[in-house]
C-alpha cells in the first residue's frame, strides 16, 4: 500500500482521501484507487438504470430498426452540436485549423504558452465518441481542462468519423495533425499524445502508425478509459460486461457489425491491441474497474509488458466511462485530471521519451 498527501499551489481544492494499492513489476505500474466518492456511486447508479439502457437500445435500432444503416450515424453526428451550450473554462484561448478533410482546435490557457510557442510542447488531443459521435464542441471543456493542468497549448482533433470515414481515416486524419505539429517546429520528445473512449484508442493506434510510416513516436501517451479493440468478443467475455453503467459489449458489438466490419469481417490490425508495441512511448491509461473497457486496458497492458515498455496503469473505483468529462461535480474527475497534468509535465521535462514516468501520488487536494 502506498499513500501521500500533495496540495497544488495556487489552487483552492477539494480533498479527496484515496488509497492506491500499488502493484506490477518494474514495467507496468498498477495502481487500484479505492473507495469511490458518494457523488460517483449516485452517479453510477443513475446512469445504469438510464443512459445503458438507451444505448442498448439504440444499438438495437441501428442494427434491426428505422435507424439500421447509416441513419444511426448520422443522428449521432448530431450529438457535438449540444456541446455548443458548454462554455470553456474561463481563461480558455482558442485557434481553428482547417485541413483538407478534418478540423482541429488549439487550446489553451491565456497564463500559459500558446502553440506558437514550440519549445514548450504541446499535446494532441483525440476526442471520443465510438468513432461516431463529439467533436471539438462536445469535448472543448475537458480538453481545456487536460491543458490547463498540463500548462501547454493542446491541439483537439475532430478526425472523420462514421459514416464518413472508417477507424483507418480517423487514423489517417491523427497522424495528418501529428505530421502539421511535427512541421510548426515541435519536436517529438515535446509531443504528447491523449484521448478518451474511441480516442484513448486512436492514441494507440496513431503511435503505431506513426512507427510503421517513420515518424518519430510522441513522448507519451495518456488514454482515458481506451478502447482499443474493434473486436468485442473479449469484453463479452468480461465480468464487466454486467456491471458497466453505460457501455454493453453488445453495443459495441453492434456498432463493430454494422459500422467497422467490410465484407461483414473485422481485420485484427485495425485494433491496437493486437500489434507489438516495441518501441511505443511511455503510456498513462485511467480506467474505472467496472467498466467494459477494463478489458481493452488489461489487453494493452500486457501488450506494453511484452515490450518492455513502461506504462501507469489506474484503476479507479465505481468511476463512469470517461468520468473526468464530471470534472464540475465529481471529485475523482478532479484528481483524474491533475493526475494527467502531472503524468504530461513528467513526460515533457524528460529528454529520454523511453524512461520510467514519475510514480503519480494518489492522495492530493485538487482542482
Amino acid at each position: 500500500m502506498s499513500s501521500s498527501n500533495f496540495t497544488h499551489a495556487g489552487n483552492e481544492l477539494d480533498t479527496i482521501h484515496t488509497t492506491a494499492e500499488v502493484l506490477g513489476d518494474d514495467v507496468v505500474r498498477v495502481e487500484v484507487v479505492n473507495k469511490a466518492s458518494m457523488r460517483m456511486r449516485i452517479a453510477h447508479a443513475l446512469l445504469r438504470v438510464t443512459f445503458r439502457p438507451f444505448l442498448n437500445l439504440y444499438a438495437t435500432l441501428a442494427e434491426s430498426g428505422p435507424l439500421r444503416g447509416d441513419r444511426a450515424f448520422r443522428l449521432a453526428n448530431f450529438a457535438d452540436l449540444l456541446g455548443k451550450l458548454l462554455p470553456a473554462p474561463r481563461g480558455t484561448q482558442r485557434r481553428l485549423i482547417t485541413f483538407e478533410k478534418f478540423r482541429a482546435e488549439w487550446l489553451w490557457h491565456r497564463a500559459d504558452p500558446g502553440p506558437d510557442a514550440v519549445g514548450r510542447g504541446a499535446i494532441l488531443y483525440l476526442h471520443g465518441g465510438a468513432f461516431t459521435t463529439g467533436g471539438l464542441n462536445s469535448h472543448r471543456r475537458l480538453a481545456a481542462r487536460i491543458a490547463r493542468a498540463s500548462g501547454v497549448a493542446l491541439l483537439n482533433v475532430d478526425y472523420r468519423q462514421l459514416p464518413y470515414g472508417h477507424p483507418l481515416d480517423s487514423v489517417d486524419d491523427v497522424v495528418t495533425a501529428y505530421e502539421h505539429i511535427l512541421a510548426q517546429g515541435f519536436s517529438p520528445e515535446r509531443i504528447v499524445f491523449a484521448g478518451d473512449s474511441a480516442g484513448g484508442g486512436l492514441t494507440f493506434a496513431a503511435a503505431l502508425a506513426a512507427r510503421e510510416r517513420g515518424l518519430p513516436v510522441p513522448a507519451a501517451i495518456a488514454a482515458l478509459a481506451p478502447y482499443a479493440d474493434l473486436d468485442s468478443t473479449r469484453r463479452a467475455a468480461h465480468p464487466n460486461d454486467k456491471r458497466d453503467a453505460m457501455l454493453s459489449a453488445r453495443a459495441t458489438s453492434v456498432l463493430a457489425s454494422v459500422g467497422f466490419a467490410r465484407d461483414g469481417k473485422l481485420d485484427p490490425l485495425w485494433s491496437p491491441v493486437n500489434h507489438d508495441f516495441t518501441g511505443m512511448p511511455p503510456a498513462l491509461i485511467q480506467v474505472s474497474n467496472t467498466e467494459v473497457v477494463l478489458s481493452d486496458a488489461e489487453s494493452l497492458t500486457d501488450r506494453y509488458r511484452e515490450a518492455n515498455v513502461p506504462l501507469t496503469l489506474q484503476i479507479w473505483d465505481n468511476a463512469l466511462h470517461v468520468f473526468q468529462f464530471g470534472a464540475d461535480l465529481l471529485p475523482e474527475a478532479r484528481t483524474a485530471i491533475a493526475e494527467i497534468g502531472v503524468f504530461i509535465r513528467n513526460a515533457l521535462d524528460d529528454s529520454n521519451a523511453q524512461s520510467t514516468p514519475t510514480p503519480l501520488p494518489l492522495d492530493r487536494k485538487l482542482a
